[in-house]
């Protein structure tokens, strides 16, 4: 069955985990659909995992459209979700609006997220006016990520947690169904989760979040660049990974690979000798 705005509500409603990973091909969101995720985040971490650029603020609308229709391509159930890209909806209304239905046209999205608060409700209801739904990110926000001096957990202090829960409640009411909080304080992610309607998607945000989402990549003992602590690795699937390219190098030098097996067979071999 479809994962949709109405099932996440649901699942909140029922106290049911919602579950969420990021992907940016086809074959892998394949095998996500197959092992039941609920959601795919087309995150701009691509950014980091895929491009190798050293944050999300360089990647593009074309990068997300092109990585987004790959993911679209390989689910039917799966919601698929695609993160707008810096400054593809900061500038005006009008912007956010256009560059939301590029991500809904070209990128086949089910729904799109975008980082900010007060700030952006504006956009938010705009884009869902438009029939787009739009899932809200606060907490360590990875675009600002310059203004917020590095990446730190958000919401330690009174003042701080007050604005979260307040731009919370502001983007529930501007019309997000969900919300991402990242890097935030176990008990505050509790709170805000308690007090909205709409789903809360934690990521470093500890279990008391409606769902769950972390950069497959790392899950899986991917990237090495940086783990966070948020992180847990399910599998250490480099190093194997590792090793099996060094197998390949190495049978290849040595002649090893490919072998009769995995070679093709001429029935009259006599022909060749005609070729010189």
């Amino acid at each position: 069955m479809k994962n949709t705005v109405t099932t996440f509500q649901k699942m909140k409603q029922n106290g049911e985990k919602i579950s969420m990973l990021t992907c940016y091909d086809y074959s892998t969101a394949k095998l996500m659909e197959a092992a039941g995720i609920n959601s795919i985040l087309v995150g701009d971490s691509l950014g980091n995992v895929m491009l190798g650029y050293p944050d999300t603020i360089s990647v593009t609308m074309e990068d997300m459209i092109t990585y987004g229709a790959a993911v679209s391509r390989g689910t039917n159930d799966t919601m698929v979700v695609i993160d707008m890209p810096f400054m593809s909806y900061q500038v005006s209304i009008e912007q956010a609006v256009t560059n939301a239905g590029r991500l809904m046209k070209e990128g086949r999205a089910n729904a799109v997220k975008l980082e900010g608060g007060a700030a952006v409700c504006p956009q938010i209801k705009a884009i869902t006016d438009a029939g787009i739904p739009v899932v809200a990110h606060l907490g360590l926000t990875p675009q600002s990520i310059n203004a917020l001096g590095g990446n730190k957990v958000q919401g330690k202090t009174e003042e701080a947690a007050r604005e979260m829960l307040d731009d919370a409640l502001k983007v529930q009411e501007a019309g997000a169904f969900a919300v991402v909080l990242e890097c935030v304080p176990a008990p505050l992610a509790t709170l805000i989760t308690e007090k909205l309607t709409i789903p809360t998607i934690g990521i470093g945000a500890g279990n008391g979040c409606d769902g769950q989402v972390l950069v497959y990549q790392d899950m899986l003992g991917l990237y090495s660049d940086f783990v966070p602590k948020f992180v847990k690795q399910f599998v250490k699937l480099g190093d194997e990974m590792t090793k099996a390219f060094r197998a390949y190098d190495e049978e290849v030098k040595s002649q090893a690979f490919p072998d009769e097996a995995h070679s093709f067979k001429m029935n009259n071999t006599e022909v060749l000798d005609r070729l010189y």
